[in-house]
């Protein structure tokens, strides 16, 4: 029997997140084990007069790829899937992972060859800021998180608001929240972060605070700025371990001075977090500062997309920043980690308390 959320879905990321135009072009890549969500998008792209374009890959091709993968194989970027995103208005990208383990062997300097190859795409792709990220759920998925495939399903269809008679409506009254708390942002100096084992400054003075609502993440639920390149100075110890290239780094403490992370532990997986810091110049500074503001996400399932929107955490990502936001910081990296501030935490802006133990003050 079709699942209608999946339709709903399909609908709110044509028509609500990238508003498809008649005559526009949409490439929709993800795996195969999203097809029911690709379709369905395709079908909404079409109803909305727009033209689909189809870039589905073999679930396992990934695993493939370094399986066989020489290093001049690994560093190709095709010229044909860049002008393929050049003719593109839009981006939708489905992610439907079946082995969220399968990279974890990898040996990390592989991926990052790779990474950094397709740093001109990625530069184009965030250039043009047509995108959209979402996820189809998959077993995979739900044994991360310990559930059952139905209840996270129910708990992913739920945090994208598809459960909801009219979705759109509901993420437009989530941007109301946002725009409330924007204005209390807006002309902010100094953020100072205060958990258990962290307390962090950072400058954010002449940076733009931007509400993400739905547009480039479903789920979403941010606000987020660049803060000054050399301004973070203090330390900080992330809640949740981190799930990045199929492995998983627990425990991580960073110490900052003049806005570099001077030393970085980790209580498993170490060695990996290193590497990842030192990638490139920009990796070891702060490149995106993000406050959660989806209170409907409120447990960790060790999925980015969903973890950084939880409602009372916050998340600050090592490596590229965006522009919009005034961020200067460039590096093929752009990982984010989470603070969870619900448990004694707080926010402080300009000596003001913006947030305490994961409730806003506005």
């Amino acid at each position: 029997m079709p699942d209608a959320r999946i339709n709903k879905l399909a609908r709110v990321l044509v028509a609500y997140s990238r508003k498809v135009k008649r005559g526009q072009v949409v490439m929709i890549a993800g795996p195969v084990a999203a097809e029911p969500l690709i379709l369905e998008v395709a079908r909404e792209v079409l109803r909305a007069g727009g033209h689909p374009l189809y870039r589905m890959a073999p679930d396992a091709a990934t695993e493939v790829f370094y399986a066989e993968a020489r290093r001049r194989q690994l560093a190709f970027l095709p010229k044909s899937l860049l002008a393929t995103v050049r003719e593109a208005h839009h981006c939708i990208t489905i992610i439907a992972e079946t082995n969220t383990q399968a990279l974890a062997g990898v040996d990390p300097r592989l991926q990052r060859l790779t990474e950094v190859s397709r740093r001109p795409l990625q530069n184009l792709v965030l250039g043009k800021n047509q995108w959209t990220l979402s996820l189809f759920p998959t077993p995979a998925y739900a044994q991360d998180a310990g559930m059952g495939l139905e209840e996270f399903e129910a708990f992913a269809y739920a945090a994208m608001r598809v459960d909801r008679r009219d979705p759109m409506a509901e993420w437009q009254k989530a941007r109301a929240f946002q725009n409330r708390l924007l204005a209390r942002l807006r002309g902010a100096g100094r953020i100072r972060i205060v958990a258990p084992d962290t307390d962090l400054t950072l400058s954010v003075k002449g940076r733009r605070f931007l509400g993400a609502c739905g547009e480039h993440n479903m789920p979403d639920g941010e606000v987020f700025t660049g803060p000054v390149e050399t301004s973070a100075e203090g330390r900080i110890r992330y809640t949740y371990p981190v799930c990045h290239r199929g492995k998983e780094v627990t425990d991580v403490r960073l110490e900052f001075h003049r806005g570099r992370a001077v030393k970085a532990t980790a209580a498993r997986n170490e060695a990996f977090l290193l590497q990842m810091i030192d990638m490139d110049a920009g990796a070891s500074r702060l490149g995106e500062l993000g406050i959660g503001t989806h209170y409907g996400i409120s447990r960790f399932i060790k999925n980015i997309l969903f973890d950084e929107k939880i409602g009372g955490s916050i998340h600050l990502a090592l490596g590229r920043s965006y522009a919009q936001t005034g961020g200067t910081n460039k590096s093929a990296l752009h990982w984010d980690m989470i603070c969870d501030l619900r448990q004694g935490g707080r926010i402080e802006v300009d000596g003001r308390v913006l947030q305490a133990d994961g409730k806003f003050r506005l």
